[in-house]
């Protein structure tokens, strides 16, 4: 940033000055931590990692919530990784020898749409104090399923890699990355098991036996270490899939047969009996179509002899279609008749598989197991985290302050209190905050979505859940609702958007792949003809602008953007290839007081980011130019600066730009860097002070306090001490003094200040 002309006059009187600092602004936690449904949900975990010898000590990780700890058996939690450039995760491990040796593989290897890819490898020494990340070149856009730690010299190590999630997929081969890889340069990189030597540092392919396919778990054998088993579980199936040992620490492998199935098979996950290591589980699913469906229980098979031979056992059907997703196995620490296997439903076997009961904890959904020093069962789920006492007979929920609910776009808010906030999250329904808490109401069930809260009325609400027709309405201020999607037919982008249209409140537009409206009481009518491509996509947006609700912008998720000037029954194609998350989000931002101006976010790597149209969408500007290359989910714009200032979701956090797009920084502090899946951008409230609210996918939702573009200082007040904290951002060449995003700074930046300071907020 340059400092030019008159300016440099300006420089020397404001150097005299004592210039005081803009105020440190922290993002406040709003949840949920927990939700009120299943007796007190969180969001999804992928893994868990218990003391050997504490038996009150545990590790967990959130599919995408990052590191967590707790002391007190689960009574109280404390977030780790937060900090750490990703927050998704799907193994963790504690070095047996030193257990404050911690490593995290990143990524969630479960395969769904909201399983995001990895980072590499993290890995702390002190317990979780600090981290650092390994092997992101050997990683970076792929998932951990598991980790394991040779007892006998814990520099070694072995991982069990897979692709990141998403649907659709045709195909035994994957010409470009998944959709959960959102376009990662490397998200199509070597899949299978990994061995390091050196404690995480450097990484080998191993193959000699192994193909190179997705390793959905990799498990070494207790008392003979150089005994592994790897499960190969390509989710849409391979001739490749199956179960696989080596005799030899990882050098040479052999696909194992005798009684395991040959055809059919999905994702495999293993385990061996700690007390007995010749008796192996194996539980297969079905391989899946490319849709997702069709993944069910092939079986749970078990060997006595290491996997030289095998047994089909009684195991019921217990993954519905979701064995591609719901898909672990753990044998009890000292009983190897004990077992337990994970899928939407939780079950026991205490006979080795003879006849199977169901244990499930309060949550289905199940994705991790493990034991506590004190032989406590621990499982993780779509609901957070449970503990059984008495191996599955009962349950304790331990999911107090543990703040891993993963957001999907649609947030709203009370017109004037400024507690109640509204929004769906995954498999946790669609929940209510209203009041100062983290704890939050759980008002609606299933998958929660869009929520819109009527402007005028603010006791009418409406909410969704997955599927097309699922919306809901209350009357009451969100204590009840009632059906309010009858009628509505079409294709669906899992969670479809809808909106209420500002200039006539009793109207409702709806997206399948066609836009459907209903009036007051009348019936749903499709008003437009299908916006997207055909196939199975669906609209995934939809914007109106505020000034002028006739126009309305779409995006659909095979990537059309389109807009409509007459509410929603004409519509014209803008672009097409527009990359975004196969889920809906809340991609298009309309400027408030100008319906050609909207902003466009692009959930990809490699691609414009962040875009803006003057023109209603007949060209467009990229604003991404300082911003990394990462994707962002979704945009807002504070118009109030004479250059609008820039709000961008992205997987790592919010980045704001004051200049146009040309530089761009994380906003305030204490934000983690979970994906941002929704803004809300609400300059001006009728309490006082502006605020952000912001709903991550995998940490809640969060909000902080926006000022008056005059308010430097952020104190609430516009004073003499902004103008100090102005000089002090133009003496220190911040984009921020850079009111008229010119890219220098001189004396029409002070004048514009001056502006500013004198007008009302």
């Amino acid at each position: 940033m340059a400092r030019t002309g008159a300016a440099t006059a300006w420089a020397c009187v404001s150097a005299a000055l004592v210039a005081l600092p803009a105020a440190a602004q922290t993002w406040e936690e709003l949840g949920p931590a927990p939700v009120t449904w299943f007796n007190g949900a969180t969001g999804r975990l992928s893994a868990i990692a218990a003391s050997r010898v504490d038996p009150n000590l545990y590790y967990i990780s959130g599919a995408d919530g990052g590191v967590w700890r707790t002391t007190d058996a689960g009574l109280s939690w404390t977030p780790l990784t937060g900090h750490m450039p990703t927050t998704a995760m799907g193994a963790l491990a504690l070095d047996p020898s030193d257990e404050r040796v911690i490593y995290a593989g990143t990524g969630e290897a479960h395969f769904a749409n909201h399983s995001r890819y990895g980072l590499g490898l993290l890995k702390s020494t002190d317990a979780g104090a600090t981290w650092s990340l390994l092997a992101g070149g050997t990683f970076a856009g792929r998932c951990f399923s598991s980790i394991a730690i040779d007892p006998r010299d814990t520099r070694v190590l072995y991982a069990g890699i897979t692709r990141a999630g998403g649907f659709p997929v045709t195909g035994g081969t994957l010409a470009t990355p998944p959709p959960a890889a959102k376009g990662h340069p490397q998200g199509n990189g070597l899949t299978g098991v990994f061995k390091s030597t050196d404690a995480g540092e450097t990484w080998t392919h191993l193959t000699n036996g192994l193909p190179a396919r997705d390793c959905t778990r990799v498990v070494i054998t207790p008392d003979s270490p150089d005994v592994l088993y790897a499960g190969v579980g390509f989710i849409f199936g391979s001739p490749d899939n199956g179960v696989y040992k080596s005799a030899d620490a990882g050098a040479t492998w052999t696909r194992l047969a005798g009684g395991l199935p040959t055809a059919n098979l999905g994702r495999v996950s293993l385990a061996v009996a700690p007390s007995n290591p010749n008796r192996v589980f194996a539980l297969i699913a079905r391989a899946c179509d490319p849709f997702g469906g069709a993944g069910g229980t092939l079986g749970i098979y078990r060997s006595d002899d290491a996997g030289a031979t095998w047994t089909t056992t009684a195991a019921p059907s217990f993954q519905s279609t979701y064995g591609w997703y719901l898909n672990v196995a753990a044998v009890h620490p000292t009983n190897a008749d004990i077992a337990f296997f994970g899928g939407l439903s939780f079950q026991k076997t205490a006979n080795a598989g003879v006849s199977y009961a169901s244990a499930s904890p309060p949550h289905p959904d199940n994705h991790a197991i493990a034991f506590d020093a004190a032989g406590n069962l621990l499982v993780g789920n779509d609901g957070g985290f449970n503990r059984s006492t008495d191996l599955g007979a009962s349950w304790q929920v331990r999911n107090q302050g543990l703040g891993t609910v993963q957001f999907y776009a649609g947030l709203s808010t009370h017109p004037t209190d400024d507690e109640f906030v509204i929004g769906g999250t995954q498999d946790n329904g669609t929940n209510a905050r209203r009041s100062a808490t983290r704890v939050w109401n759980s008002v609606l069930g299933g998958d929660g979505g869009w929520t819109q809260v009527d402007p005028k009325n603010p006791l009418i609400i409406l909410a969704e859940s997955q599927g097309t027709g699922a919306l809901s309405r209350s009357t009451n201020g969100a204590a009840s609702f009632s059906a309010f999607g009858s009628g509505l037919t079409g294709r669906n982008c899992f969670l479809p958007p809808f909106l209420i249209d500002r200039a006539n409140l009793s109207r409702i537009l709806y997206g399948t792949e066609r836009v459907w409206q209903k009036i007051g009481t009348g019936t749903w009518t499709a008003i437009s003809v299908d916006l997207s491509g055909g196939g199975n996509a669906a609209i995934r947006c939809l914007a109106a602008a505020p000034s002028d609700p006739a126009v309305v912008y779409a995006a659909t998720n095979d990537g059309r953007v389109l807009r409509s000037d007459d509410g929603g029954f004409s519509f014209s194609l803008l672009l097409t290839g527009n990359p975004g998350w196969p889920r809906v989000t809340r991609e298009l931002f309309v400027h408030p007081t100008d319906p050609r101006t909207v902003y466009l976010a692009g959930a990809a790597f490699g691609v414009p980011q962040v875009r803006r149209s003057t023109d209603a969408g007949a060209t467009w500007q990229a604003l991404d130019a300082g911003l990394p290359d990462i994707p962002v989910n979704t945009v807002a714009a504070d118009p109030r600066y004479p250059v609008p200032r820039l709000y961008a979701g992205t997987d790592a956090g919010l980045y704001y730009s004051p200049d146009d797009g040309r530089t761009w920084r994380t906003l305030g502090s204490g934000l983690p860097n979970a994906p941002v899946i929704d803004i809300l951008l609400e300059p001006v409230r009728p309490s006082g002070r502006g605020r952000v609210i912001v709903g991550t996918q995998g940490r809640g939702a969060w909000r902080l306090p926006i000022s008056c573009p005059a308010d430097v200082n952020a104190d609430g007040v516009i004073d003499f001490n902004d103008f100090l904290a102005f000089l002090n951002l133009f003496n220190a060449l911040d984009p921020d003094a850079d009111l008229n995003a010119d890219g220098s700074l001189d004396f029409n930046d002070l004048l514009i200040f001056l502006n500013l300071f004198n007008a009302p907020c």
